[in-house]
């Protein structure tokens, strides 16, 4: 699986971002699709996630703000990012996997296909 992520840019705070991340392969809808995110000096954490079934997670910090989807017809896995803050600012990952338990949908470790990143970037 090829994992190609799109969409970022640069946003006021409070501004809205889609982020995309585009599926090769044929097995998509058999994949749990997570969103992960990078800001320098930090370590890669957890973002939301949604699993084959359509049930979806997210982390405690983007709740409510960020709404994650997939179209199983265009192998196509989407963070709709609303309300951004400054801190917000990051790379963010695409990453798919298989048989992921909802225990441990947010340990990036259980994901076997990246994408490259997107940047996305909110001034204040």
């Amino acid at each position: 699986v090829q994992l190609q992520a799109s969409g970022g840019g640069l946003v006021q705070a409070g501004g809205s971002l889609r982020l995309s991340c585009a599926a090769s392969g044929r097995a998509f809808s058999t994949y749990a699709m997570g969103w992960f995110r990078q800001a320098p000096g930090k370590e890669r954490e957890f973002v939301a996630a949604i699993r084959r079934g359509g049930d979806a997670y997210y982390a405690a910090s983007v709740k409510g703000r960020f709404t994650i989807s997939r179209d199983n017809a265009k192998n196509t896995v989407y963070l709709q990012m609303n309300s951004l803050k400054p801190e917000d600012t990051a790379g963010y990952y695409c990453a798919a996997g298989q048989r992921i338990i909802s225990s441990a949908i947010a340990t990036h470790s259980m994901y076997d296909y990246w994408g490259q990143g997107t940047l996305v970037t909110v001034s204040s």
